[in-house]
């Protein structure tokens, strides 16, 4: 009879021995799964905060432009451009539709109008868009005209880099100068003109802001 005890005494000490060791690994394996969950928010969180960072808005530095590095600089984006390139729609080519790029900037103190030029800085000042008398801040996708646009074409093969420059006016000028679809090596006059109103006023311009970005043919 008391071996029988024995016995069902070992029997019962085994039984909760097993039970206290699964109770003991259920917090263990519950911690893990805490700090694995954990992680992978701070890594969504950081992943987003990169992504955030990467599509502010940024301020260039005018200073190395051979057009507007006497003016000061304000931010200019565009959802037409991808990764420094700018989308197929801009483009006129056949895969293209030849719309202009959508344009986005915060509106500039002391500005009451805006220019807008688009130049191919690789075939000396090819001038692709023109345009005055803005006075919205955003553009939508296709906004200029035919007359005013002409997306880009680069040779087969070739990459080209295009620049679109804001320029923010105090008043508005008698005359955007220039044409598109043409080749202007003294382009930089142009912009010395926005800087004198219609009524002959200088230092008409405010700042200038600006995005490039590439296209191959």
């Amino acid at each position: 009879m008391k071996k029988h005890v024995l016995t069902s005494i070992i029997l019962c000490s085994s039984i909760l021995l097993s039970l206290t060791g699964c109770s003991a690994e259920t917090p263990t394996t519950a911690t893990q799964s805490e700090v694995e969950t954990t992680a992978a928010t701070e890594a969504s969180e950081t992943t987003t905060e990169a992504t955030t960072t990467a599509t502010e808005a940024t301020v260039p530095d005018n200073s190395d432009d051979v057009f507007v590095s006497a003016y000061p600089a304000f931010a200019v984006t565009s959802e037409s451009l991808h990764d420094g390139k700018w989308d197929e729609i801009t483009a006129n080519t056949l895969d293209g539709q030849n719309a202009s790029p959508q344009l986005s900037w915060e509106p500039v103190d002391g500005a009451t109008t805006y220019a807008i030029y688009m130049i191919d800085m690789d075939t000396y000042y090819f001038i692709h868009w023109r345009s005055g008398d803005i006075t919205e801040t955003t553009l939508p996708e296709g906004w200029a005209s035919t007359t005013d646009y002409i997306g880009p074409y680069p040779p087969e093969g070739s990459t080209h880099h295009y620049t679109v420059y804001v320029v923010a006016l105090k008043a508005p000028v008698e005359k955007v100068m220039g044409g598109i679809n043409a080749v202007f090596p003294k382009a930089s006059r142009f912009f010395e003109a926005l800087d004198t109103d219609a009524e002959g006023n200088t230092g008409n311009i405010v700042a200038v802001g600006r995005i490039t970005g590439s296209f191959k043919g």
